[in-house]
């Protein structure tokens, strides 16, 4: 894990490197850099979300649970926001789950906390409510996703996506674990992947998941990877980097 002296200052999170320095360093006391293991828990449904966590490498994944225990992934963090978004909206509970889908660092502060500098108003408030505005367009972005395109498209938007959020082409994820982000059963996935790997786009091999042709991966994913990034780069004032996998 980093360094806590190199992170706080100048942090990986593009959202808390979206503050005025004079805003961040108001910030700092109240950070705490943890390690955010795979699978750690950090909020559950229905019971108060007594941290948020401005992520670096790690990647949270935000679900809905069913009543049989299905799950389905209704949003993403990385180091492009922060996981708690509920505590600034009014209360902190909520129906969705967020946990650890691949391992790293976050820095954390108390629900309280923020809750208090978000309702001071000023540069703090207005960029957080234009990160809450570009998840909600996300959201509504993946709901149509979901309802109109098919498997492989959705399959290689994902992708896409956690490579942008890791700032890398290579990360561990399982079959299984992406039917359960994408909400289809497990043997669809496996066709899916298949077909983007024989086609050169993207390797496999025990839980390893590397992009081999970033360019045919774009143009096989749907629309909605670029109308959800160009809204993200829009809304939180970033250009898109050179590199077609930054997000910002």
């Amino acid at each position: 894990m980093p360094s806590d002296k190199n992170l706080f200052q100048q942090p990986p999170n593009k959202l808390l490197a979206g503050l005025s320095v004079s805003d961040y360093e108001r910030l700092v006391p109240h950070l705490k850099l943890v390690a955010l293991p795979l699978r750690k828990v950090l909020y559950e449904a229905a019971q108060p979300i007594p941290q948020v966590y401005f992520p670096d490498k790690a990647v949270v994944s935000i679900v809905t649970t069913m009543q049989d225990g299905s799950t389905a992934e209704v949003g993403i963090v990385s180091n492009e926001g922060m996981v708690g978004i509920p505590v600034i909206l009014g209360d902190n509970t909520t129906t969705t789950t967020a946990f650890v889908q691949v391992s790293g660092a976050a820095m954390q502060m108390d629900a309280d906390i923020l809750k208090a500098e978000f309702n001071r108003g000023g540069a703090i408030q207005t960029l957080l409510l234009r990160y809450v505005q570009a998840v909600y367009s996300e959201l509504a972005q993946g709901v149509a996703c979901n309802r109109l395109h098919i498997l492989e498209e959705r399959l290689a938007r994902w992708l896409l996506t956690v490579s942008d959020r890791l700032e890398s082409e290579d990360f561990p994820l399982t079959h299984e674990f992406i039917s359960q982000m994408l909400g289809v059963r497990r043997s669809g996935v496996t066709v899916a992947a298949s077909t983007l790997s024989r086609a050169g786009m993207i390797s496999y091999q025990r839980g390893h998941i590397s992009i081999l042709n970033r360019e045919d991966l774009e143009a096989t994913s749907c629309e909605c990877y670029q109308v959800i990034q160009k809204e993200f780069a829009r809304l939180l004032g970033k250009k898109p980097s050179n590199r077609a996998r930054k997000f910002f």
